[in-house]
């Protein structure tokens, strides 16, 4: 998990998910962590810390060749249904602003952007911030679309 968040997510970026960090969040009763596999390797993961009323989705890696195959989707559904269940009104996520790919993900999840963050990673790269309400009533602050940023 620590190396595919090395290579497929922090690229350009000091590596902050180690596999000692990832242990960590992995024994933190308030995360959870699930994974996607086939007979020989880890295909996607996803790694969420849950709170009272809301949830941040800290990581979800796809491998380049199992994107668009409904593996993100699934793992996200699990989450999706376990925040229901334990509660939870909303879920928050950040993103590289030039991820064009994985904004519109988000948005075909339901999330909107609720901020772009400058600098956010390493000091270097802009964020997008997201967020999906559970309450259906409860709209989110929208920003509007800037397109992709560096």
């Amino acid at each position: 998990m620590a190396r595919m968040s090395r290579d497929l997510i922090e690229v350009g970026l000091g590596w902050k998910y180690t596999a000692q960090r990832l242990s960590t969040l992995i024994r933190d009763p308030g995360t959870v962590a699930i994974v996607a596999c086939d007979a020989a390797r880890i295909e996607a993961y996803a790694v969420m810390r849950f709170g009272d009323e809301a949830a941040h989705l800290l990581l979800l890696c796809v491998r380049p060749e199992r994107q668009r195959q409904g593996v993100g989707r699934c793992l996200i559904d699990w989450l999706l249904a376990s925040t229901r269940v334990a509660g939870v009104t909303s879920i928050q996520v950040e993103l590289r602003a030039g991820n064009a790919p994985a904004s519109a993900f988000y948005r075909s999840l339901g999330f909107v952007e609720t901020a772009l963050v400058e600098r956010y990673y390493g000091g270097e790269f802009a964020a997008r911030r997201m967020a999906l309400s559970l309450r259906p009533d409860e709209a989110l602050p929208r920003v509007p679309d800037r397109g992709p940023r560096p």
